[in-house]
């Protein structure tokens, strides 16, 4: 992982659920993870989030999220995650 700026954490998630993590940029892609808000390790934006032709609430993010020894890539919706800097 890094520091400084490139990373985000979960917004818009009930304390009691968790964001899904997907393998591809679809709500039918299977889940290759989850990360429940305040308590998801690191999540790191590998490029920017697309379409870059939809609002921003619908698009894809794609992130490596790291949380001890294990590193899992995938694929977030941009609404359940905000800029955050990474620890």
């Amino acid at each position: 992982a890094t520091s400084g700026p490139g990373c985000l954490a979960v917004v818009n998630v009930a304390k009691n659920d968790a964001l899904n993590v997907r393998a591809r940029a679809s709500f039918s892609s299977p889940i290759v993870d989850v990360l429940p808000p305040g308590r998801h390790g690191i999540i790191h934006l590998d490029r920017p989030c697309t379409p870059n032709s939809v609002p921003w609430a619908q698009r894809w993010c794609p992130i490596t999220h790291y949380s001890g020894d294990r590193i899992t890539k995938g694929w977030v919706k941009a609404r359940y995650v905000r800029d955050s800097d990474c620890p």
